[in-house]
């Protein structure tokens, strides 16, 4: 074998070693990035909602700018309707809001004190010897779970609202989100085009091809889910209210925010809705059938409409790997790590699945005796046996 001229490496060898630079290049990239977001996660909350509010919105400002609006006409039009949107929520229905979950917090441990005396009627004898016989004292360990409960929202709710830093992050969501927000809007082709232009020229179709992947996963689940989660919310809070039920706004949003994760929202909000209403409604049946039947609704809607016009078959985010990744990243980055889970789960995903297909497709997969597999292309006499 002839040695490479000048004692450098042969030629077959070079491919190894730009790939071996590019992996070291790429993972010093990602660390970095890391640790920039681990440093600055404090002050990132603004941006990073400003950067999501304008992916959400972006199809809008495209849809405008074929009407015949300018770009930037588009986006100032956009914000500006968003902003009124957002004042108005925040000073009509955020009060509301507070109060119905402090009073919430109060009245919990009377709410599951009666729960459990109810259930506790309706339980078959066999079911009460066996509980008296265990010596468990039910009534004081479902008061002392109220209690605890009870102190957990309401601190919850002090820490929110009484932060050394809430009027701080408050203020900068209201002033620099839309800023941040409206720039994104105006600039996203244009950026987006220029990171296309910083791609390495051998792997651009892959990175493109990677790039569509992930931004349909990411639409699917920001923009689909993310509508169908305000629709339902919506729709629960209004139902839930005009039904009469205490503190219905409260637990309509929170089922319309977790609906993200397939049967949380309907499960924790019916629940909490079911819950409440036998406590304030029983014996009126038909007060707590309106209850159930809102949520039999809000399902019916979400599985037949909402969720397949708007999210679509699959956004290949299992719900498992959304939750893991909810935890991870708010654990690792806090609220700004909520933000960034999503958009990271979906990438990591389409990431995840081109590798799985590389390898079933490689030598280590197959063997250095089996033969590639074959191209749907391949004609069928050059196919292997």
């Amino acid at each position: 074998m002839l040695a490479a001229p000048h004692g450098g490496a042969s030629r077959g060898e070079e491919p190894a070693v730009t790939l071996q630079r590019q992996v070291l290049i790429w993972a010093a990239c990602f660390a970095v990035l890391v640790l920039a977001l681990w440093l600055l996660s404090p002050i990132l909350l603004p941006f990073l909602a400003g950067f999501v509010l304008a992916y959400f919105l972006d199809p809008i400002a495209d849809h405008l700018q074929k009407w015949g609006l300018s770009r930037l006409t588009g986006a100032m039009v956009i914000v500006v309707v968003a902003l009124i949107l957002l004042v108005a929520a925040l000073v009509v229905f955020v009060p509301m809001l507070v109060d119905q979950v402090g009073r919430f917090a109060g009245e919990l441990p009377a709410i599951i004190q009666s729960l459990a005396a109810r259930l506790n009627a309706w339980a078959p004898a066999w079911m009460k010897e066996a509980v008296n016989n265990s010596g468990t004292d039910i009534q004081a360990s479902v008061t002392q779970f109220a209690g605890k409960a009870a102190d957990w929202i309401l601190s919850v709710l002090k820490t929110l609202l009484s932060g050394g830093l809430a009027l701080v992050n408050l203020v900068s969501l209201l002033v620099v989100t839309p800023i941040v927000a409206f720039y994104m809007l105006v600039d996203w082709d244009r950026m987006i085009a220029t990171i296309d232009s910083w791609v390495p020229r051998d792997y651009v179709g892959t990175v493109r091809e990677l790039g569509r992947d992930v931004n349909a996963a990411m639409a699917g689940f920001i923009r689909g889910q993310g509508t169908v989660c305000l629709v339902l919310g919506i729709f629960y809070a209004a139902g839930l209210t005009f039904a009469g039920l205490k503190f219905g706004l409260a637990i309509g949003l929170l089922a319309g925010a977790l609906t993200f994760i397939p049967y949380a929202g309907a499960m924790t909000g019916g629940v909490l809705a079911i819950g409440v209403a036998l406590v304030q409604f029983w014996p009126d049946y038909w007060s707590i059938g309106i209850v159930v039947a809102i949520f039999a609704v809000g399902q019916f809607l979400e599985g037949n409409f909402l969720s397949p016009k708007l999210v679509g078959k699959s956004i290949g985010l299992h719900p498992v790997w959304l939750m893991f990744a909810l935890f991870a990243f708010g654990y690792a980055f806090g609220f700004v790590g909520l933000l960034l889970a999503v958009p990271m789960a979906a990438a990591a995903g389409v990431l995840v699945r081109f590798a799985l297909r590389q390898y079933l497709g490689s030598r280590l997969y197959l063997g250095t005796a089996a033969q590639p597999l074959p191209s749907p292309s391949d004609p069928v006499e050059n196919r292997p046996a």
